[in-house]
This record gives structure tokens, sequence and C-alpha cells, in this order.
């Protein structure tokens, strides 16, 4: 299957913005599944600096430096991707039981575990707590496959949780959302992942955007997608298996990874800083859309 996203970000200021630093997170991963035929960033007013480097989770960041001063930032960035599914196949009773995966985590020196390890640990938003691990442990009786145990999470989340964009922001303590089971795909991800971790399993964030399709006969709204948000937990005989609790799915082509990292504040699409005067709103608009191949 082929997409075309076009994601639209525009920063209003009150003031006159004089120069700001940005770094981007918004070019799709290139994956055994996941093919990146375009990738493009179009920012305005132009940037002195436009510099493109890859980070310590292997994601493509874009350094945008604009020093003429402005009143409206607009990055644009556009992309097109082509995807199968990720997991054909898969088993999820076929994965080893979920003690010795986290056995193995905490033990083993081989580099599949050693590469792994790191996200087994607690991030600047996400860390093991006894209310997650209290909350997974329905899920990880002793000997339960650890792909079948995630999945089975993955729904208890899905099921016991309500979507809630009002409810959260990235400032949010994961600890109030479990207290209150409200939030929005980053806080369904994180809470997932809070778990795992509480287990002494290996999970991480994983950033990008999924297809959004109109109820029957209703048209295709602009502007109607987001960002969206999902996990990857490891298992040694299949590596990274994907999860999305906010859609109970394992995804197969209609999500598009852009990134992976700890948490959200790994792989924010937008972050830097501004020089100016007053506040800003900020507007963001996404697209998905099938391509005819």
């Amino acid at each position: 299957m082929r997409f075309r996203v076009t994601h639209k970000t525009v920063y209003q200021q009150e003031g006159r913005v004089t120069f700001c630093h940005n770094e981007a997170r918004l070019t799709p991963a290139n994956l055994p599944w996941q093919r990146v035929l375009l990738s493009e960033i179009e920012v305005t007013p132009a940037p002195a600096r436009c510099d493109t480097r890859i980070d310590f989770f292997g994601n493509t960041v874009t350094y945008l430096s604009i020093e003429t001063p402005h009143k409206k930032l607009t990055i644009l960035a556009r992309s097109e991707v082509e995807i199968e599914p990720p997991h054909p196949g898969l088993d999820v009773n076929a994965s080893q039981p979920w003690e010795v995966v986290a056995d193995g985590l905490a033990h083993s020196i081989s580099p599949p575990w050693l590469e792994a390890r790191p996200y087994v640990l607690a991030s600047p938003l996400v860390a093991p707590a006894p209310m997650l691990r209290d909350y997974a442990d329905a899920s990880f009786p002793p000997g339960r496959p650890v792909l079948a145990a995630v999945l089975d999470l993955n729904g208890r989340i899905f099921r016991e949780f309500t979507f809630d964009p009002e409810f959260s922001t990235i400032a949010t303590p994961l600890v109030e959302v479990m207290e209150k089971r409200r939030g929005v795909c980053q806080d369904y991800a994180h809470v997932l992942i809070g778990c795992l971790r509480s287990l002494g399993l290996a999970a991480r964030y994983v950033s990008g955007y999924i297809e959004t399709l109109p109820p029957p006969g209703k048209p295709r709204l602009q502007g109607a997608d987001a960002s969206h948000a999902w996990v990857e937990a490891f298992d040694p005989d299949h590596g990274w298996i994907q999860f999305d609790p906010t859609n109970n799915q394992i995804p197969k082509i209609q999500h598009i990874l852009i990134g992976r990292g700890r948490d959200f504040f790994d792989v924010s699409p937008l972050k830097g800083i501004m020089i100016g005067s007053g506040g800003h709103k900020l507007k963001v608009e996404v697209d998905v859309e099938r391509v005819p191949v």
C-alpha cells in the first residue's frame, strides 16, 4: 500500500521573533517493510541553515536555523511511502515465556539483548512503578508467552481507558493517567511501555501517522488526521513487534513509522527555541492519503 503524508505546522506569534532554532523529526524511516519514496521539508521563512543528522535512536533529524525576523513560521513536511505488513504470519503464542525474556534482558551479554536493555530503564516520561506492575500482572501469569501477554495487555488498555483529547498534555504525569484511566495515544503508549518496563521487559515509543478512514458514505476531511503513537516490544526470537493500544491491534499497513525512542520526549515532531516577544498559537494539520499504484 502506498501513502502520501502532508504534515503542516504553523506558529503564529503575537510579537516578532528575531530568530529560532528547531529540530524536526518528520522524515519517515526506511525499514524492511516501509520504503520511503519521497520526503521533503519546506520552511517559511526560509532557514539560514538546514542540516540533517541521524540521532542515537536511528531517527532522521532536520535542524533548522531561522534568522529572518517573523511573526509566522510554517513548516510543511511531505512524504510518500510504500508499506507492507511488518509482521506477516506472526504467532504471538510462539514466543518465549515472559520471565525468560525478562531474565535475558537483565543478564545476557549477547548483542540483541544488550541493544534492547536501554529500553528497560526509566526515561524522562516513563519510569517503572509498582502501580504499573500491579496493573500489568493480570496479563502476565507465570509462563505465558511474552507476545501473547503484551497483546492481552494492549487490549486491556484499549478497553479500560477512555480516549479523551481534553484530559492530558505532554506535562501530565503518568501516575495521573493511570489514576483517571484517560488520555490520548501518547498516554496509551506510555502506559503500555511503563507496564512492560515494570516487569523487566524492553519497550520503546513509536511516533508516526495512521490512516483514518471516514464513516461509510461520508467524505474524507482534509486535515482530519494527526500524529499517532504506538509501541514496540522486544522478543528475542522475533525482534521488535509493534502494538497499538489506542486501536487494540498489531499494526499492519496503515501505520507510517517516523521515529522511535524511549518516550515522546525522544521523538517529538518539532522542538526548539524562539527569541522574541509575546506568546504564540500553534496549528497542526495532517493528511494521510492512499495513492493509487
